[in-house]
């Protein structure tokens, strides 16, 4: 069944965001004063009583665009109004009804779709008084609410319940890979999203760090069902200054925590550069499916002599990732993309893949008889047995005598054999080592 969709929309500053976050729960779309902060559409998943919709949060409409940026919001908008099934039109309780209102409802008239008036920031009984004019805008209802107090939202959610459809219980859906984008800013994220799902579900700027929210759509390829998740490029941490461009980097940071795969895309007219190197070190340390996709090769191809030392330079400058394909692509022609999406089918079926404790440890044997281990006060350091203990990535625990003994060397030795034998060779693999007295 598809999902039935509901478009938060209205002038820029009118609390949009704070809305969005107060009737999903928590706080998703990154909320602050400064009107525009939320580029791009931001969907939900919100379940109310056995409901289930996609609430979608917009940027402000701004129908005079004065650069590329405000021209790719209305287009934003528009592709939202589009899909919406219902929408929410938010005003400014505070404000009061301005012309970029009318504006807004003089556009949604067009779409001949059911609007619920809102009216946001009515903190008091004293302000509700005075939203007589809002009825000028031809609704029969309207919803005075504080999104940020909780002031009105529980008649606005009754209200929204009654146009969300019947729905019977559906079979319970695969399991959705979440794939990260992540990168610093200005690489073309927005562009590579964009050219994943087929459309403009990204606004795509030649400003830097023109997506600040993170962006999760589903797509599906070859069968298997992704959540696509955009953010904000990474930047170094000198660099955060305003309070909006830190919420945004934490949100990207925290992409890390939620995704299962991550494309960590460089710019192939920089190269890998050092904050690439602090990138891939934190997806790393976070266990994730990586793959280095090196945009814009379009622009550098035919100055290229050697492609494939230029893309080992790349691999020796990201050394944390020795195992992650290095693949160029064109964000922008969309050249590469089905390699990138095959390699990611690949790359999930190992992050995912789980030896069984008897063939890991005959492989066990064969790698110890191979490359013995050290001595440890003069005792010889043993590895008994091992056991593969999960997945997202392969994680094996191995239980020794001086697991204290045991120098990281052996452990990355370890860890390449076992992904020679068991076919790991696109993913990460993790080492453990744990006591286990000698028996008696």
């Amino acid at each position: 069944m598809q999902s039935f969709i509901v478009a938060i929309v209205g002038a820029p500053n009118v609390g949009k965001s704070t809305l969005f976050n107060r009737l999903i729960g928590k706080k998703k779309a990154i909320v602050d004063d400064q009107p525009g902060v939320t580029r791009d559409r931001n969907y939900e998943s919100v379940t109310w009583d056995g409901k289930t919709f996609s609430l979608v949060d917009t940027g402000g409409f701004a129908w005079e665009p004065q650069g590329p940026t405000e021209a790719g919001l209305k287009e934003q908008i528009e592709a939202a109004l589009a899909e919406a099934d219902l929408i929410l039109f938010v005003g400014d309780g505070r404000t009061g009804l301005s012309p970029a209102d009318e504006q807004v409802v003089r556009r949604l008239r067009k779409t001949s779709k059911p609007v619920l008036f809102v009216v946001n920031k009515v903190d008091n009984a004293e302000i509700e008084k005075g939203l007589a004019e809002y009825y000028r805008l031809g609704g029969e209802t309207l919803y005075p609410v504080s999104a940020l107090q909780g002031r009105g939202i529980q008649d606005l959610k009754e209200a929204l319940y009654t146009h969300l459809p019947e729905q019977t219980p559906q079979p319970e859906a695969e399991e959705r890979i979440r794939l990260a984008v992540i990168g610093r800013p200005n690489v073309g994220k927005s562009s590579l999203v964009n050219s994943l799902l087929g459309y403009e579900r990204v606004v795509v700027s030649p400003e830097p760090g023109t997506t600040r929210d993170v962006i999760d759509t589903p797509f599906e390829y070859r069968g298997r069902h992704y959540l696509l998740m955009d953010t904000a490029g990474l930047r170094r941490k000198s660099r955060i200054v305003k309070p909006l461009e830190r919420y945004s980097v934490l949100r990207a940071i925290r992409s890390l925590d939620q995704c299962d795969l991550a494309v960590l895309l460089l710019d192939a007219q920089e190269g890998a550069t050092d904050q690439d190197g602090r990138i891939a070190g934190l997806a790393l340390e976070k266990g994730r499916g990586i793959i280095i996709g090196v945009n814009k090769w379009d622009l550098i191809e035919k100055e290229i002599k050697d492609k494939k030392a230029f893309l080992e330079d790349i691999r020796f400058r990201l050394k944390y990732l020795s195992f992650a394909p290095v693949l160029p692509l064109s964000a922008k022609t969309g050249w590469g993309r089905d390699k990138l999406l095959n390699t990611l089918h690949r790359l999930y079926a190992q992050y995912t893949r789980r030896i069984d404790t008897g063939p890991l440890n005959q492989a066990l044997k064969t790698i110890l008889s191979e490359h013995s281990l050290p001595l440890k006060g003069g005792q010889r350091v043993k590895i008994y047995y091992g056991t593969q203990v999960a997945i997202k990535p392969p994680t094996f625990v191995f239980f020794a005598n001086y697991p204290e003994g045991i120098h990281f060397s052996y452990e990355r030795y370890l860890a390449n054999r076992l992904r020679e034998r068991f076919g790991f060779d696109l993913c990460p693999v993790r080492i453990l080592f744990r006591k286990r007295e000698k028996k008696e």
